[in-house]
């Protein structure tokens, strides 16, 4: 290779990196952390499937390392196993349609967090008016009665919140939004 092809690898590799290094810092709004994120990174920009070895490799880290990330990004479908025949090790890709990803990632994330919010609304309701059977004070009697108030609102409040997220989860969402083709 020569000095130009080899500058022009350079140069292509830092503006690829850039974009890696933005996928990862997105995905910190997925609890995902930002080596994780590089890893889907190096391999949604691998034209092959790669083995943990290359991972380590390519990102400098641990192969426990790499089979933890990997192990996130396939539990949230971002990442995929492979088969190549003569290669006795797993191989791994990216899934390259970030629609999917996206709908994949954001329910799981949110309907963790929203159905865990149900619950604490629930018991919480349950907890308050079975203090409002023990206690006397009138005034804290009537703080329990609008605290209850907002309470079932936000309960409400979740409750279509994961209506929008069956939404998602089912792709309905691209009958409203459209995928940009």
């Amino acid at each position: 290779m020569s000095l130009l092809q080899q500058q022009e690898w350079e140069k292509y590799e830092y503006i690829s990196e850039k974009f890696i290094r933005a996928i990862a810092k997105n995905m910190k709004l997925y609890d995902i952390t930002p080596s994780v994120g590089r890893l889907f990174g190096v391999l949604y920009f691998s034209d092959e499937p790669m083995t943990l070895d290359e991972l380590g490799q390519a990102l400098d880290m641990s192969k426990t390392s790499m089979s933890t990330g990997v192990r996130s990004l396939s539990d949230i479908n971002m990442v995929e196993t492979t088969f190549k025949r003569g290669i006795r090790k797993n191989l791994y890709q990216a899934e390259e349609d970030w629609y999917k990803s996206f709908t994949s990632l954001f329910g799981i994330h949110w309907r963790k967090h929203t159905e865990m919010n149900i619950l604490e609304a629930k018991e919480t309701i349950q907890s308050l008016h079975a203090l409002q059977e023990e206690i006397t004070d009138a005034s804290l009697k009537e703080k329990i009665d609008k605290d209850i108030e907002r309470i079932q609102y936000a309960k409400k409040y979740y409750q279509w919140l994961m209506q929008f997220i069956e939404v998602i989860e089912t792709g309905k969402i691209f009958d409203f939004i459209p995928k940009v083709k």
